[in-house]
C-alpha cells in the first residue's frame, strides 16, 4: 500500500480500538445515573448506560468526553474519504445499491438480532423476577427501539444517499469540492476554520434550542438532536479531500498537516479543555444555566471536534511509515467488529457486577474481552464466508474441469 493508505489504514484500525475503550468505559464513568428506574419506564438511562458499576473513576470521564467530542465525527470523516471515489467509479445507481448493502443491511440486521441481547443484561440488573419472556414482552412494547452504538449507520447511510442525489442532480459538485481541496492543502489552519465554522451554523442553534444532550427516536432509527449538521459538515470535508486525493494536499505524508502534528495536539487539548470548562458552566442543568454559558458551549463544541480530528489524521499521516499485521488486521475488520463489539462489552460489564475487582481491572478485563471476542469472531467470520470465494476462484483458475 503506499503511504497515505498505509496511514488511513493506521487510523481506522486505531479508531475502532478507541470505539471499543469508550464503549467499556461506560458502566464506570462518575456520571452515569444509578439503575433505579425499571428496565420500561422513561426516560430510558439503560440506552446509553445498560451497566452502572459501584466502581467509578472521573478520569473515565474525562477520556469519555474527548472521545464524544471528536470520535464520531471522524468516523464520518473517514467514510467521507474513500466515498467520492466510489461514487465516481460506480455512478448513482450502483453506489446506492452497494450503500444499502454495505450499511443499510447490516443496519436492519443488527437492530433485530444483535440489540436484544446487548441490552438483556440492563433488563437483568433493572428487573425483579426478571424472565425472557417478559423481557421481550417489554422490548416490543417500548416506544422506540434502541439501536446501541448501530444508530450511526443509519445516519451513514442517510448523509451517503445525500452524496448520491447531489451528483445525481449536480455531479460537478465533486470537481468544486476537490478545488477546495487543492485550496485547503497549503491552508491547514484556515480549513480548520471553515470547517469549525461551517459545523457551528448548523450545530449552534440546535445546542441551543435542544441541548448538546438531547436524543430523537422513531423506531430504531435516533439522533442526538444538535448533532447532525456536524456530521454532514465532516463528511463533506472527508469527501473533498478524498475527492482531490489520499497522497495529496493535506493527506500528503510529508504534508503541513503532517509535520505541525504536535501543534495539532495542542490544538486539540486546548479547544477541549475550552469546551470542557464552558459546559461544566452548564452542568446539571442545561436550561438552568444562564445564556451566555450555553451559548459559550456551542460555540466551543465544533472548534474542539475539529481540532480533534485534524490531530488524529495528522498523527496517522506523521507515523504512515509504521505497519504492522495487526494494525492492518484491525483495519480490515474494523466495521465487523463495530457490528458485534457492543454485546461482548455489555455482558462482560454485567458479569463483573459482584466481582468486587477495582475499576482499573474490570476496565482492562471488559477491553481486552471484548477486542478479543470482536475480533476473532470478525476474523472467522471472514474466513467462513471468504472460503467458498476462494474455491470457486480455483476452479475458476484452474485448465482443467472439475
Amino acid at each position: 500500500m503506499t503511504k497515505p493508505n498505509i496511514a488511513l489504514s493506521n487510523l481506522r484500525g486505531v479508531v475502532i480500538v478507541i470505539v471499543l475503550a469508550f464503549h467499556s468505559s461506560l458502566a464506570y464513568l462518575a456520571s452515569a445515573p444509578a439503575p433505579h428506574r425499571a428496565f420500561d419506564q422513561p426516560p430510558y438511562d439503560w440506552q446509553a448506560f445498560p451497566i452502572v458499576d459501584a466502581h467509578r473513576w472521573l478520569g473515565l470521564d474525562v477520556f469519555c468526553a474527548w472521545q464524544d467530542v471528536s470520535l464520531m465525527a471522524m468516523m464520518f470523516f473517514l467514510s467521507g474519504l474513500v466515498a467520492s471515489g466510489s461514487l465516481l467509479r460506480k455512478g448513482t445507481r450502483l453506489y446506492i445499491a452497494d450503500r444499502l448493502r454495505r450499511i443499510g443491511l447490516p443496519f436492519l440486521l443488527a437492530v433485530m438480532f444483535l440489540s436484544p441481547p446487548s441490552f438483556y443484561p440492563a433488563y437483568l440488573i433493572r428487573t425483579a423476577g426478571p424472565s425472557f419472556a417478559n423481557f421481550w414482552q417489554q422490548w416490543l412494547s417500548l416506544p422506540s427501539w434502541s439501536a446501541g452504538p448501530e444508530w450511526f449507520l443509519w445516519q451513514l447511510l442517510a448523509v451517503n444517499l445525500m452524496a448520491a442525489a447531489l451528483y445525481a442532480v449536480a455531479p460537478g459538485y465533486v470537481e468544486r469540492l476537490s478545488r477546495l481541496a487543492a485550496w485547503a492543502g497549503t491552508r491547514p489552519v484556515k480549513f480548520f476554520g471553515l470547517l469549525a465554522a461551517i459545523s457551528a451554523i448548523g450545530y449552534v442553534p440546535s445546542a441551543l434550542a435542544f441541548s448538546p444532550w438531547k436524543w430523537g427516536a422513531f423506531g430504531p432509527f435516533s439522533l442526538q438532536l444538535c448533532r447532525p449538521a456536524i456530521y454532514v459538515a465532516f463528511f463533506f470535508a472527508g469527501f473533498a479531500l478524498g475527492g482531490y486525493g489520499l497522497d495529496r494536499g493535506l493527506l500528503a505524508p510529508g504534508g503541513p498537516l503532517a509535520r505541525n502534528w504536535h501543534k495539532w495536539l495542542i490544538a486539540a487539548v486546548v479547544t477541549f479543555a475550552l469546551w470542557a470548562g464552558l459546559t461544566a458552566l452548564t452542568m446539571p442543568q442545561w436550561n438552568a444555566a444562564s445564556w451566555s454559558a450555553r451559548l459559550g458551549a456551542s460555540l466551543a463544541y465544533p472548534p474542539a471536534c475539529a481540532a480533534g480530528g485534524m490531530f488524529l489524521v495528522a498523527g496517522a499521516l506523521r507515523l504512515s511509515s509504521l505497519r504492522s499485521r495487526a494494525l492492518d488486521s484491525l483495519s480490515a475488520n474494523a466495521y465487523s467488529m463495530y457490528l458485534v463489539h457492543y454485546v461482548f462489552v455489555v455482558w462482560l460489564q454485567y458479569a463483573l457486577l459482584s466481582s468486587g475487582l477495582i475499576t482499573a481491572a474490570k476496565l482492562a478485563i471488559v477491553l481486552t474481552g471484548a477486542l478479543v471476542f470482536s475480533w476473532g469472531s470478525s476474523v472467522a467470520f471472514g474466513r467462513l464466508t471468504a472460503g467458498p470465494q476462494i474455491v470457486a476462484a480455483k476452479r475458476a483458475a484452474s485448465p482443467v474441469p472439475r
